[in-house]
Formats: C-alpha cells, structure tokens, sequence
C-alpha cells in the first residue's frame, strides 16, 4: 500500500513536469508548443503549431496513462507513459540536431534550454514511479493468500467450562494439572512398621496396636499439673 501510494506521487509528478514543458523554452528561446508533432517525423521546420497538434499531445497522452495506471495500480501502464514521454523527447533532440547541425547547452539563451530538461526529468520520473510501485497482486497470488489463511493452525480443544479447569483433556486454563482425572485420587494406608509376617523385617520393633497404646488417641500427651504447694 505504501509503496503503490509513493510510486504514484512520484509518477504524477513526473506527469505533471512533462506536460508543463512544453509550454517553456526548449531550443534558441522556441518554446515546446511551437513545435508540431509532424515536424518529429518529417524534420523541424521553422512553422509555429497550435497547441493541440504541438509536442504537447504526446505528453497529454502520457499523463493520462499515467493516470489510468494509477487508478489500476498497474505499474506497465505507468512505464509506457514515461517511456512515450522520453521518447518523443530524444526523436525531437535528435530532429534538432539535424536542423542545426548539433546540438549544444548554452546559458545566454542559445541551444537547448530548461523545457527539455523538464521533459526528460519528467519521463524518468515516471519510470521511477513505476519501479516504486508494488502493482497488484494476481489472482493467483490472491488464492495462495487466502488458503494460507485456512491452513492456520486451529484450537483442537474449546475451552472448558469454570467448574471443569482440571479435566481431561488438557486445556489452556492455569490448574495444578493439565492431565488430572475427575474421579477422587484413592487414598493410601498410612505406615503401621514392618510386617511381622515377612521373615526378613520380623526381627524389626513393631509399632504398638491401637488399643494397646496408653496415649489418648484424641488429646496428645501433656505433662500432668505440679501438685499443690504444702502450707
């Protein structure tokens, strides 16, 4: 997206410099207008053209490719009207040169002037904003897109209800375990001493049965109260 609105900016921009050209200087004071469009094909003459039928057609034409090709995002359209506006330009410089001999650059108003440097900065211009230009994507393009988007990775459980954080199977919620089942853990026999019928731990103490034992099974062991203080 950004890349297409630059291209654009750049590419209108070059439009716009290419179609004000010819309306300044391009060779000993003649502006661009006054030149025909014949006169590219058939040699430059010294007949004054109207506007419609100068130099300045060809680059109107450019400027409305470049146009289109904006509205289309399309960058081909773009090039083409940079390279028309380029061409037209070299076919009149090389015109020139063969009405006056050659060609030069001078700066006391003789040779070629600023109006063919507007024109050629304009069809670069153009041709850079056709590079810049990201263009639109192709169908094909489009479908790789979009199955991309349905081979995303899928959640293969919902998330389970409040009362249920720590069932199988797992789920995302914070718990002690993500693998704990719903049926109450069974509870193990606290340890009473060795087996007094396995041979090897028969020589071992044994642990006093519960009815044998003279502690309150209930209340720990206390010290009994000091006896009262004789008077």
């Amino acid at each position: 997206m950004i890349r297409n609105l630059l291209g654009s900016l750049v590419a209108l921009a070059g439009a716009a410099s290419a179609v004000l050209s010819p309306f300044r200087e391009w060779y000993d004071g003649r502006v661009g207008r006054d030149y025909r469009v014949r006169d590219l094909f058939e040699g430059i003459t010294a007949t004054e053209s109207g506007v419609l039928v100068s130099i300045l057609l060809p680059f109107l034409a450019a400027t409305l490719l470049v146009v289109v090709g904006v509205v289309l995002r399309s960058r081909l359209v773009v090039a083409l009207a940079g390279l028309v506006v380029l061409a037209f330009t070299i076919l009149w410089m090389v015109r020139q040169g063969q009405a006056s001999g050659s060609l030069v650059v001078g700066g006391d108003g003789a040779g070629l002037q600023v109006g063919v440097a507007n024109a050629l900065a304009g069809g670069l211009l153009i041709l850079i904003g056709a590079l810049l230009m990201r263009g639109r994507r192709s169908r094909r393009e489009e479908w790789k897109r979009g199955r991309g988007r349905e081979r995303e990775p899928v959640e293969p459980y919902a998330a389970p209800a409040a009362d249920q954080v720590d069932t199988w199977p797992p789920t995302q919620e914070p718990g002690m375990s993500v693998q704990q089942s719903p049926w109450p853990e069974p509870e193990v026999d606290p340890y009473t001493g060795p087996d007094p019928r396995d041979p090897r731990t028969r020589s071992y103490p044994q642990a006093p049965h519960p009815e044998d034992d003279p502690r309150d099974p209930v209340h720990p062991p206390h010290r009994p109260p000091p006896p009262p203080p004789q008077g």
